[in-house]
C-alpha cells in the first residue's frame, strides 16, 4: 500500500484512512455532508497526490498525443489544458485524462491513480515517433483547493492575479514561496478553485501555508468521499463507474472531446458508431420514491424488466434528493422519462433528469 507524502498529517488530523487505487487515502475527516458543504460554500483542500503525472516532450510530443488521445491537442496554446481520453482498439476508454501544454515541445498529462501503470504502458507502446516520456507520478504531489472562496483565500500566496487564470488554464511559477509550481484552474467539484502540482519535498510547506492563508475563510481538509458526492452532483464521469474499457465514450456523452478532424486510435470505429447512432446512453436520474440509489443497482422499466444499472448514486447533500447516473437504452434517455431503480426487492420510481443535478 503506497502512502502520499502528507499521509501522517491526514492521520494527525483524524482522517479516516482507506485503501484507494493502491494508496492509503483520507476518505473523510468530520463527515461527508459537512465537508461537501464546505466546498460548495467556502473553501476546502483535497490531497489527490495519488493521481499520476506524465511528461511528454521533444519535437514529436504533439504527434504522439494526437495519436493516443481523443481531443485535438493542436488547438492548445501555452498555459492551456484540455479534457480528453485514451481510446482503446475496441473503442472503449482506457482512461480519461487532462493534457496541459507547457510549450510546443512540452506537455503534461494527469491520469487516474488506478490506471497509472496501464496508461504508462499504453502510451509507451504507441510511441513510434520518439517522443520523450517521463513518469513523474512518484515525485509530485497534488492539492485540489476548491470552492467559491478559493481565489480570495489563496491570493496572498501567489504573485499572479488568480482571478485572471481562466477555467482550464494554468501558470507555472511561485506559490506559497515555492518555485516551479503548477497552478491550474481545474477541479472535479463544480465550485471553482485550483489544483496545485508541486514536488513532494515542497508539499508540506505548501499545505501549511495554504491552511494559514485560508484560516480566515474557514478552510478545511476534505476527503475523497465528498469529492465523489461533489463530482456526482455535477454529472462528471468517474473512471471505473461511468467509464471503462468496454463502454463507448460516445454513450458516455464524451462526443464533445472526440474530434474527428484528426486520426487517432479507434477514430474510424468511433466515427462509424456515431454515424450509425448509439444504442445506449448515460443519463442522470433522481428518485421520486424513497431510497438511495447505489452503484450496481438494477435500472428497470415499468414492467420490471432490467434495462441497465446504476453506475453512481447518492443522496445529494446540496439538493437533498436521491440522485444517480446509469446507462439505459436510447428510448429511455429523454428527460422526464420514467424509470425504476431496484433497491433490494422494491422497484422505486425515478425519472431521467438533465445534468448537472446541482445548479449554482
Amino acid at each position: 500500500m503506497k502512502q502520499v507524502t502528507l499521509n501522517d498529517i491526514h492521520v494527525d488530523l483524524g482522517a479516516k484512512m482507506v485503501p484507494f487505487a493502491g494508496f492509503n487515502m483520507p476518505v473523510q475527516y468530520e463527515g461527508v455532508n459537512a465537508e461537501h458543504e464546505t466546498v460548495r460554500n467556502g473553501v476546502g483542500v483535497f490531497d489527490v497526490s495519488h493521481m499520476g503525472i506524465f511528461k511528454i516532450s521533444g519535437p514529436n510530443a504533439l504527434e504522439l498525443i494526437q495519436k493516443v488521445t481523443s481531443n485535438d491537442a493542436s488547438t492548445l496554446v501555452d498555459g492551456k489544458a484540455q479534457y480528453c481520453y485514451f481510446p482503446n482498439l475496441q473503442g472503449g476508454v482506457i482512461d480519461d485524462i487532462i493534457t496541459y501544454r507547457v510549450n510546443h515541445q512540452e506537455y503534461l498529462m494527469v491520469v487516474n491513480a488506478s490506471n497509472i501503470d496501464k496508461d504508462w504502458q499504453w502510451i509507451n507502446s504507441h510511441n513510434q515517433v520518439g517522443a520523450i516520456l517521463e513518469n513523474l507520478s512518484d515525485n509530485y504531489s497534488i492539492l485540489a483547493i476548491q470552492g467559491p472562496k478559493a481565489i480570495e483565500a489563496m491570493q496572498s500566496l501567489s504573485p499572479y492575479n488568480l482571478s485572471d487564470i481562466a477555467f482550464y488554464n494554468f501558470v507555472i511559477g511561485e506559490f506559497a514561496g515555492v518555485q516551479d509550481v503548477v497552478i491550474s484552474a481545474t477541479g472535479y467539484t463544480g465550485s471553482g478553485g485550483f489544483e496545485i502540482y508541486a514536488k513532494n519535498q515542497d508539499i508540506k510547506e505548501i499545505w501549511n501555508k495554504v491552511f494559514e492563508a485560508g484560516k480566515a475563510y474557514g478552510i478545511k481538509p476534505i476527503g475523497l468521499a465528498a469529492r465523489d458526492t461533489l463530482r456526482l452532483e455535477m454529472g462528471y464521469c468517474l473512471y471505473g463507474n461511468e467509464l471503462n474499457d468496454q463502454r463507448s465514450p460516445l454513450e458516455a456523452g464524451l462526443g464533445w472531446v472526440t474530434k474527428f478532424t484528426k486520426d487517432f486510435i479507434a477514430s474510424d470505429l468511433l466515427k462509424a458508431q456515431k454515424e450509425a447512432g448509439i444504442k445506449n446512453k448515460l443519463v442522470g436520474f433522481e428518485l421520486i420514491g424513497k431510497g438511495i440509489p447505489r452503484t450496481g443497482y438494477p435500472i428497470v422499466d415499468a414492467n420490471g424488466n432490467q434495462i441497465g444499472e446504476v453506475t453512481s448514486g447518492t443522496m445529494s447533500p446540496s439538493t437533498s434528493k436521491p440522485i444517480g447516473m446509469g446507462y439505459v437504452p436510447i428510448e429511455f434517455a429523454a428527460v422526464d422519462t420514467p424509470i425504476f431503480i431496484r433497491i433490494r426487492k422494491n422497484d422505486v420510481e425515478a425519472k431521467v433528469v438533465k445534468t448537472p443535478f446541482y445548479k449554482k
